[in-house]
């Protein structure tokens, strides 16, 4: 079947919580729990619609409806479409695929963010919601109910009933890349969907925590790019390392480095449950 936009779908198949039929990838506004999109959602086709599109997104929602239907990069469209119809992981094979981008998941009030680096491909990818679905969102979450910002130690899907409290979780990259590398150019173009979360969630946010050395680096790149003051040399990434960056109106906000809550790093102790408890429990400082 192919939609009205062009893209040809697999399905339906039943989605694992709700038990409706959708269609891979999912189409915008046909249902998905937390979908933010509809089919008059504006499309970003190109790297040149993002400023305009981002821009011109008003709240949270609108920014997240933009960033699940955004065409602009066309290597990440295609792997992220080809794994949704074509290519998913056995276990998974009877079950609807979002494949389209990751919109950011969590508290609208949040004074806390946690950036990441990009959607897996049977992971985000597959379920609509950030780190959920594979072993990272697995030791994530759980680490995040320990904390005290979610409100179950579990995240199977959207429709599950997760919310967190005091934060908010985005990617530096909004898609599934192929290999887990995005690329400069894609980097940079995902980098303007960041900085207008950062523009509207203003002065409220005090944290932003990076899982890994690519969120850091996105998070530096799209706020100088807005204008913030940013310390000189540029800090480096590093679990622990912290610096204090300042909003176009003076806020300081911190900036908190995390090891990425990947399997390398996880299953080989690179990153600890203990570790990572003690990183989000300095970002309530």
């Amino acid at each position: 079947m192919t939609g009205t936009d062009g893209v040809a779908r697999v399905g339906p198949d039943l989605h694992p919580i709700t038990g409706e039929a959708f269609l891979s990838p999912v189409p915008p506004g046909s249902g998905w729990p937390g979908d933010p999109a509809t089919p008059a959602t504006p499309v970003a086709a190109s790297a040149h619609d993002v400023p305009t599109l981002a821009a011109s997104a008003l709240t949270l929602t609108e920014v997240d409806a933009r960033v699940t239907v955004c065409r602009a990069c066309p290597r990440l469209v295609d792997w992220r479409e080809t794994v949704a119809r074509e290519d998913r992981r056995a276990s998974f094979a009877d079950q609807p695929y979002w494949g389209r981008p990751g919109p950011s998941f969590g508290d609208p009030d949040a004074t806390a963010l946690i950036v990441g680096l990009a959607p897996a491909a049977n992971g985000t990818n597959r379920t609509g919601r950030m780190f959920t679905g594979d072993a990272s969102g697995d030791f994530l979450y759980a680490a995040l109910h320990r904390t005290g910002f979610a409100n179950q130690p579990t995240s199977v899907g959207a429709g599950d009933g997760l919310e967190l409290t005091g934060i908010r979780i985005v990617a530096a990259v909004r898609c599934a890349p192929p290999e887990n590398k995005p690329t400069p150019t894609e980097r940079a173009t995902c980098a303007t969907w960041l900085g207008r979360d950062l523009e509207l969630l203003g002065d409220r946010l005090r944290v932003i925590m990076t899982l890994g050395e690519i969120g850091w680096k996105g998070v530096l790149a799209a706020t100088t790019t807005l204008g913030w003051a940013v310390p000189k040399p540029r800090p480096k990434f590093g679990h622990g390392t912290e610096s204090v960056l300042h909003t176009p109106g003076g806020t300081p906000v911190r900036l908190v480095g995390c090891y990425h809550v990947s399997p390398h790093n996880t299953y080989t102790k690179r990153l600890t449950p203990q570790m990572l408890d003690a990183t989000l429990i300095s970002l309530r400082r």
